[in-house]
């Protein structure tokens, strides 16, 4: 298990982002909130190697990357109730029917994340995915772990309490939607 006091050397509410691509807004948000640590999850090698870029030279100290599949990462190595706060943006929509079974939000992985949020926790979530957005809508009602707080459907303009990020800018190109979602923790 992760001891987030030595990894960041202090003790501060940690922010969980998973799939960063290449960090860009992971840097930002890092920068823009130092009282924070953030943890980024990535799997795609040039995207940490940007990030990492990025990062140093914005002289960010409150972030820290993880090169790993995001399950296992939160299943061996994050602490329970340990996150304050998990992103999930624009994650891979996998939109054909067949591959739906490999989307990252379902039911377990729900479940996962609020055993690892802390009780006042979060998770925020963005796709521009139609198809994804239902599915998402349909699992958050069927989890009893979670409540919506916050929903936001918008054309980029009205992003929930999080940058614009390069996947949102390219689905906006395409003429898709955004929809956000801000659940906390249920107690």
């Amino acid at each position: 298990m992760l001891d987030f006091e030595a990894l960041f050397e202090r003790r501060a509410p940690v922010v969980l982002e998973i799939g960063f691509g290449n960090g860009e807004t992971l840097v930002q948000q890092a920068a823009e909130n130092p009282d924070l640590d953030y943890l980024g999850i990535e799997v795609h090698e040039p995207g940490l190697g940007h990030c990492l870029i990025a990062a140093r030279d914005a002289g960010i100290s409150n972030l820290r990357l993880i090169a790993a599949d995001a399950v296992d990462v939160l299943l061996q190595q994050l602490p329970p109730a340990s996150l304050r706060r998990i992103n999930i943006y624009f994650p891979d929509p996998w939109p054909k029917k067949r591959h739906h079974k490999r989307r990252i939000l379902q039911l377990p992985f729900l479940d996962l994340c609020a055993d690892r949020l802390e009780a006042s926790g979060s998770l925020h979530i963005a796709t521009d995915w139609a198809n994804y957005a239902e599915h998402i809508e349909e699992i958050l009602a069927a989890s009893d772990r979670f409540v919506c707080s916050s929903r936001r459907e918008h054309d980029g303009d009205h992003p929930l309490d999080r940058p614009v990020t390069k996947f949102e800018r390219r689905g906006l190109r395409k003429g898709h939607r955004i929809w956000d979602w801000r659940c906390d923790k249920a107690v």
